[in-house]
């Protein structure tokens, strides 16, 4: 009878502990953490630099080549043929030169994405000890939330806390 009484206080007692679950919208969050606003608005700003120069080569060579079209017409067969070969090899060069840059900044912008989302869940994480949560899900298009009180909505407490980190 002792057992069966100790047994059934622990049962009550694991019944009454209950967990605390909040939940985060991740696209918001990271739509609205300016840290990331900022590595997206670096990133664009360097692109762009890389299109305009990408643009400005493209239309030299194309001047280049047209004016080869124009001297070809008086050079022999065989000359002809070995300029053109080298025109294109130079634009093989450079436009594989391009692309290596391109690609250099597309590794660059994911390592650097990467870090912020690796900062956000550490922060999360954080948050949930510090306030005793057990677990904090993640919602969003695509996230496990499908339905959840708004009270339990921790994103603009978690944003608030990375904006101003992010401030120092």
């Amino acid at each position: 009878m002792k057992k069966f009484l100790v047994l059934a206080l622990a049962m009550i007692a694991m019944a009454c502990q209950q967990n605390k679950i909040g939940y985060v919208n991740s696209v918001e969050l990271m739509d609205k953490y300016q840290e990331k606003i900022d590595i997206e608005s670096r990133f664009k700003t360097k692109a762009d630099v890389m299109a305009k120069k990408r643009d400005s080569i493209s239309q030299a060579f194309q001047l280049e080549l047209q004016e080869f079209q124009t001297r070809a017409q008086r050079m022999s067969q065989k000359n002809a043929q070995e300029e053109y070969g080298q025109l294109q090899q130079r634009g093989q060069f450079v436009g594989q030169q391009l692309q290596q840059e391109e690609q250099q900044l597309q590794q660059n912008s994911q390592a650097e994405m990467d870090t912020l989302v690796k900062k956000v869940k550490d922060e999360i994480q954080a948050y949930g000890k510090a306030n005793g949560y057990t677990y904090i899900l993640g919602g969003g298009d695509g996230g496990s939330v499908l339905y959840g009180e708004e009270t339990q909505d921790l994103t603009d407490a978690i944003l608030k806390i990375l904006n101003d980190k992010y401030k120092k």
